[in-house]
């Protein structure tokens, strides 16, 4: 029997903006299926936690411009169960409004956040580590987070150094390192005592919130001063009054880096951060020249490594081109090279200089 007092957050307000020119303004990488199997990313996460949480306690956490998008995508849900951000002010605030919320519903609660955008391909792995983190932060005064058994010296994610193992699989955690170079990453590889930090985490609503006061007070200061409008109509008119005066800050500088209760359970779930072309590259099926197509006709001559993503019914052909995105939204085509995919968020803003915000 499922345990009442669970609750999952999903993170949804993101902009996705590496994965410009699909990813746009208005119907952001989340809201998007990009394996054509008929569920977006965010249904994706959606489908992945209903086995352990009811229906009824998942609640979604997204920019208030999305709020239809969830509901389009999500029908099943209440209103009191869609939080509407009025801006974006990154995790930490996103997390904090989400605790207060569902502590003023039930005070015993625990509570998984999760982002709207990662992939997953080991489900019963995943239903297991997470019934396993509810067990341990309901029985211990813990901030837990999923640190991925890493497979590469990965550039493009934060590392969580593991500490003393105070249960199967969970250690206290030791140090948090943001990206590192390629020559730090393979130190870590090699020492056996990293972890990818996933940006999933497990906590009793109660905990998270008795840290924030501890490590961010200036962020729960705003929420406590709505403890009264949390759970009743007067909620979100307080929220759209006082979340703008946020600071913008990530629960991780906020709070996973200060606090002394912090653990990290390891696992192996088929995880990817799903944030980048070739992240979607990686995670999906290739042809005999190992290119990808999604969705869309392409011939494609002396040409492999690249991956292809065109809207509409045009008919792509090319010859000579390795490893490369040709990513082609209608009103924008991107032709970058996957080794320089990471200037795509630069262009994205030099795209906004020059034209505004037609295209994005």
């Amino acid at each position: 029997m499922r345990n009442n007092h669970r609750y999952c957050v999903i993170m949804c307000g993101g902009i996705g903006s590496r994965f410009w020119p699909y990813s746009r303004t208005d119907r952001p990488k989340q809201f998007i299926d990009f394996f054509g199997t008929g569920r977006s990313l965010l249904q994706m996460s959606y489908d992945r936690i209903l086995p352990m949480v009811p229906a009824e306690n998942i609640i979604i956490v997204t920019n208030e411009h999305y709020a239809p998008l969830v509901k389009e995508q999500l029908p099943e849900l209440k209103p009191e169960q869609i939080l509407l951000e009025p801006a974006r002010r990154n995790t930490a605030p996103c997390i904090a409004w989400a605790a207060y919320h569902i502590a003023a519903r039930d005070p015993e609660a625990s509570m998984i956040v999760t982002p709207s955008d990662h992939i997953i391909t080991r489900q019963h792995a995943f239903e297991d580590c997470v019934t396993r983190g509810f067990d341990f932060v309901e029985n211990n005064n813990a901030l837990l987070t999923l640190g991925i058994e890493p497979t590469r010296p990965e550039t493009g994610y934060g590392y969580i150094q593991i500490g003393q193992e105070v249960a199967e699989n969970i250690s206290k955690v030791k140090t948090f390192t943001e990206k590192p170079d390629i020559e730090l990453a393979k130190v870590f590889l090699a020492s056996g005592e990293f972890f990818w930090n996933s940006g999933i985490f497990m906590w009793k609503a109660s905990t998270i919130i008795d840290a924030l006061h501890a490590c961010a007070p200036d962020v729960a200061t705003v929420f406590d001063g709505g403890l009264d409008a949390m759970g009743t109509p007067a909620e979100q008119e307080f929220i759209d009054r006082e979340f703008p005066g946020c600071m913008s800050i990530s629960i991780d500088f906020a709070v996973m880096e200060k606090a002394s209760n912090v653990y990290v359970q390891r696992v192996n779930l088929g995880w990817n951060d799903l944030g980048t072309w070739s992240a979607l590259y990686d995670n999906s099926p290739k042809n005999k020249d190992h290119n990808v197509v999604q969705n869309c006709n392409v011939l494609a001559y002396n040409s492999q490594g690249n991956i292809f993503a065109v809207k509409g019914d045009k008919l792509i052909v090319v010859d000579g081109l390795n490893d490369y995105i040709i990513a082609d939204a209608e009103d924008v085509l991107l032709i970058c090279p996957k080794s320089e995919e990471q200037r795509i968020k630069l262009m994205v803003n030099d795209v906004k200089v020059d034209f505004g915000d037609k295209f994005l």
